[in-house]
């Protein structure tokens, strides 16, 4: 469904992406992977054609989406890592502005985005600005605009961000239905345990290049290492975080420490 091919994206010089190959199929849950400064971002925009890349290119169902970025758009739900919304609107006046500009009519935007503010229990705030909600709030009625249209693919960027027990609870359980159905998922997010436990492959990116693409349980396997934090801390050449935050302490002391 998705295939990502040969990205290639440079900012004044400096390579931000470098030859990212990769595909997300239906019914698959894939996890994007990589340490901040990655390129995961970047190639996450030029996915959603929010940026153009300097080589390579985008593929949705074998087409280029810039060929019909008007159809791509009407099959993609994101979620993006920072909720942009116009906080003046309530929480239902949100999901029918989004409805709208997906073309749904009135009458199905109605009833959809009445329904999933209760299945996201946010029914008692639907009149309330978004000024009022909490982060966690405010993430749910995100994840309820991704859906309102019913999209193939769908992307979201640390989707459990400001989310409580239940709620996240609710969108791993919401995961695995939608995976069922044949929608093709992207999940970014530093939350290793999480993508462990709802990815079927995770890709991992860093400095611009994709270093591994596997299932969790191989890459751990073919690494003989315990789990997927342990493989992406070896991926990405992470530092001892644990002498790191010895540092830090001493350095909170007022212990002399010599920088590297």
């Amino acid at each position: 469904m998705l295939e990502v091919r040969n990205l290639v994206k440079s900012y004044r010089g400096i390579a931000a992406v470098e030859e990212v190959s990769f595909r997300v199929a239906p019914g698959e849950v894939v996890g994007f992977l990589g340490p901040n400064g990655a390129g995961k971002s970047t190639t996450v925009k030029i996915i959603t054609g929010l940026l153009r890349c300097d080589d390579g290119c985008v593929l949705f169902n074998g087409h280029d989406i810039h060929d019909d970025m008007v159809s791509f758009r009407a099959a993609l739900g994101y979620v993006p890592e920072d909720a942009h919304l116009y906080t003046y609107l309530t929480g239902l006046e949100y999901l029918q502005l989004v409805g709208r500009l997906r073309g749904i009519s009135e009458a199905v935007i109605e009833a959809k985005a009445l329904n999933l503010l209760r299945l996201f229990h946010l029914d008692s705030w639907e009149y309330s600005p978004i000024s009022l909600y909490s982060k966690g709030m405010r993430q749910r009625v995100l994840i309820a605009a991704a859906l309102l249209h019913d999209p193939k693919l769908l992307i979201f960027d640390e989707p459990l961000s400001g989310l409580d027990v239940v709620s996240a609870r609710l969108f791993k359980d919401l995961l695995d239905l939608l995976a069922a159905q044949g929608k093709a998922v992207l999940y970014i997010s530093h939350v290793l345990e999480i993508v462990e436990q709802i990815c079927s492959r995770v890709i991992v990116i860093a400095k611009g290049r994709l270093l591994a693409d596997a299932a969790p349980s191989e890459l751990a396997k073919l690494m003989s290492l315990p789990n997927l934090e342990s493989v992406f801390a070896q991926l990405v050449q992470q530092r001892d975080t644990r002498n790191q935050a010895q540092q830090i302490v001493e350095v909170m002391r007022g212990t002399h420490v010599e920088c590297d």
